[in-house]
C-alpha cells in the first residue's frame, strides 16, 4: 500500500492563512527623536497588521526600550571641564548607533503561526520542520531530530544514493550465456525489474524497458548461427545477483496481494505484475519462475525449465538492458514504485560493497549518502521503499537534504525534476491533493509522498508566497486514516503563505 491510490476522496475546506509581516524600528540614542520612533511604529502598524498578540506585546516591548534609551541620553550630565594646554584639537568621535540593518534584524519578529494546523486530529504523532533554504535557519520544528518511520519518503534517499553511487546513465544488464549442457542457455538476471514480457514498441509501467522478444531473437540468431549447436530446450534461470531472502520479514504481506509491491529477485519481468499496463496489480510469490515461464515461450522449442547459475567463461547469447537510473528515480518517485527503490538500493548496496540482500541496504545506502555531506547519525535503513516500520529517518535530516536537492547540488537535479508537483504531477497531482484552499500551493510544492498502514508523510521544496525557499519534512504517524493527506496538505499551504515569517508557536 506505501502511496495514495488514484481514486479521490472528498476535499476538505480548510481557512487560508494570511501571513502577517513585521518591520524591525531602530532605537534613538537621543530623547528629541523619540516622537519619531513612534511615529514610524504607528506607520508600520497602519501597514502591516498584527495577526496575534504576541507581536504586538514584542513591538510595545521595543518602544519602551528605545524611550528609555531616550530619556537615559537626556539626563545624562557631561563631565566638568579641565583646564589644559593648548593643543590641536582632535577629531571628533562619531556617535556609535547601530546600522539600520542590524536594528532590523535585533527586532525582527516571525508571526505567522500554523498553530492551529498543526494541531489538527487527523496528524495524530506530528513530527515537522522547516528550514528556510537560503539562510540553512529552522523556522518550525515539531520533533524535527526524533528518527521514525517514513513510508514512502524513504525513496528520497534511495534516489540520493543512487544517483551518487550508479550515476543517472548506469543501466541494469539482463545476458543470456550459453549453459554448460549441450542444448542449454543461461537467462542471468542483472537486476532489471523492468524487463518487459510486452511486445518490443508496447510499452507498459516502464518507459525506456527491455524486452523480452528483443532478447529472444538475439539468442536465436547467435544460436542457429553455430551449426554445431543442437536444438535449444532448456532453460537455466540464474537469478544469484540478488541475495537473502526475497521479502523483507517487516513487510504486510498484503502490500503484494494488493498489488504494490513485489517479491524482489534479480530476475522478474514487468515488475511481477500480472498485468503489466497497470501500475497497481497483484503479483505472484514465484517471480523468477513467471519470467522464466515467458522467455520460453518467446525463444520458443523449450522444453525443461530449471533454476542454476551460469558457467564462469560462458559465451554471451544475447543481452538487454534496463532504463537509466535517472529514468528509474524518476519512475520510483513521481508514482512511488516499490519494486524500482528496491532495484536501486540492492544495487547500490552491492557496488558500494556491502552486499547483496536486505541487510547490506543499510551500509550500502548510507555509504551512498556520505558524500553529500550530511549527518547520517541515527538513521536506520531497512529497504529502499519505505515499506517498513523499521526505518528511521529524522525530519531534521530530509530538511537539511533537500536543502542540497533544491540547490541541484552533484547529480541531485534528476531528483528534483522527478518529484511530484502540486496539483500538476505524479502522486500530488490526484484529484485528494491539494485541494480548495490549498490548491493555492499549486504548483510550488515539490514534494514525496508517503503511505503505510501507520503513518503518512510528506516531505520536499516549497517556494513559499513571498519568494522564499522553504525544506519541509512532515510525519503524521500512530493512529492515522486516509484523511491524514488533507491535514498533511493544510499544513504545507500554511507553510506556503507564512513563508520567511513562519513562526514555530
Amino acid at each position: 500500500m506505501n502511496e495514495e491510490p488514484d481514486d479521490a476522496s472528498a476535499p476538505m475546506e480548510r481557512a487560508a492563512v494570511d501571513p502577517a509581516r513585521g518591520d524591525g524600528v531602530p532605537a534613538e540614542a537621543s530623547a528629541d527623536r523619540s516622537s519619531g520612533v513612534l511615529s514610524r511604529i504607528q506607520a508600520v502598524l497602519g501597514a502591516h497588521r498584527l495577526a496575534t498578540a504576541i507581536g504586538a506585546g514584542a513591538l510595545g516591548l521595543l518602544l519602551l526600550g528605545g524611550g528609555a534609551l531616550a530619556i537615559g541620553a537626556a539626563v545624562r550630565t557631561p563631565p566638568a571641564a579641565t583646564p589644559v594646554a593648548a593643543t590641536t584639537p582632535a577629531a571628533p568621535t562619531p556617535d556609535p548607533r547601530p546600522t539600520p540593518e542590524a536594528a532590523a534584524a535585533a527586532v525582527a519578529l516571525r508571526i505567522c503561526s500554523v498553530a492551529e494546523f498543526a494541531s489538527d486530529p487527523r496528524l495524530a504523532e506530528l513530527q515537522a520542520q522547516v528550514v528556510n533554504a537560503g539562510t540553512g535557519e529552522v523556522l518550525f520544528d515539531r520533533g524535527g531530530s526524533t528518527p521514525s518511520r517514513t513510508a514512502s519518503v524513504m525513496k528520497v534517499l534511495t534516489s540520493a544514493a543512487a544517483l551518487a553511487v550508479l550515476g543517472p546513465d548506469f543501466r541494469a544488464t539482463t545476458t543470456v550465456v550459453k549453459g554448460a549442457e549441450p542444448g542449454t542457455a543461461v537467462l542471468v538476471g542483472g537486476g532489471d525489474v523492468t524487463l518487459s514480457r510486452t511486445p518490443s514498441g508496447d510499452e507498459g509501467v516502464y518507459p525506456g524497458a527491455a524486452h523480452l522478444d528483443d532478447l529472444a531473437a538475439q539468442v536465436r540468431t547467435a544460436w542457429d548461427a553455430d551449426p554445431a549447436n543442437p536444438p535449444l530446450t532448456r532453460l537455466v534461470l540464474d537469478a544469484s545477483y540478488f541475495g537473502g531472502e526475497e521479502w523483507q520479514p517487516s513487510w504486510n504481506l498484503k502490500e503484494r496481494d494488493d498489488g504494490y509491491m513485489s517479491n524482489i529477485t534479480a530476475l522478474m519481468v514487468d515488475g511481477d505484475r500480472d498485468d503489466p499496463y497497470s501500475n497497481t496489480s497483484f503479483r505472484s510469490d514465484d517471480p523468477i519462475g513467471r519470467a522464466g515461464e515467458a522467455f520460453a515461450e518467446e525463444l520458443g522449442g523449450i522444453e525443461t525449465i530449471e533454476r542454476g547459475t551460469a558457467p564462469a567463461g560462458a559465451a554471451q547469447l544475447g543481452a538487454v538492458s534496463s532504463p537509466t537510473v535517472a529514468q528509474l528515480v524518476d519512475k520510483a518517485l513521481v508514482v512511488s514504485d516499490n519494486t524500482v527503490a528496491e532495484m536501486l538500493a540492492r544495487l547500490v548496496a552491492i557496488r558500494s560493497g556491502a552486499g547483496n540482500g536486505f541487510d547490506a541496504i543499510n551500509a550500502g545506502v548510507l555509504a551512498g549518502l556520505a558524500g553529500y555531506g550530511v549527518d547520517t547519525t541515527g538513521i536506520t535503513i531497512v529497504d529502499g521503499s519505505g515499506l517498513s516500520d523499521d526505518n528511521a529517518v529524522p525530519p531534521s535530516y530530509l530538511t537539511r537534504l533537500f536543502q542540497k536537492i533544491a540547490a541541484r547540488e552533484g547529480q541531485l537535479g534528476v531528483l528534483l525534476d522527478g518529484l511530484p508537483v502540486a496539483g500538476e504531477r505524479g502522486s500530488l497531482s490526484y484529484d485528494d491533493r491539494f485541494t480548495g484552499d490549498n490548491a493555492v500551493a499549486d504548483g510550488q510544492v515539490i514534494a514525496k509522498t508517503g503511505w503505510i498502514d501507520t503513518g503518512y508523510t510528506l516531505a520536499g521544496v516549497i517556494h513559499a508566497a513571498d519568494g522564499t525557499t522553504l525544506t519541509f519534512a512532515i510525519y503524521a504517524l500512530g493512529d492515522v486514516s486516509d484523511d491524514a493527506k488533507q491535514a498533511i496538505d493544510t499544513l504545507a499551504t500554511g507553510f506556503y503563505r507564512c513563508g520567511a515569517q513562519l513562526s514555530n508557536r
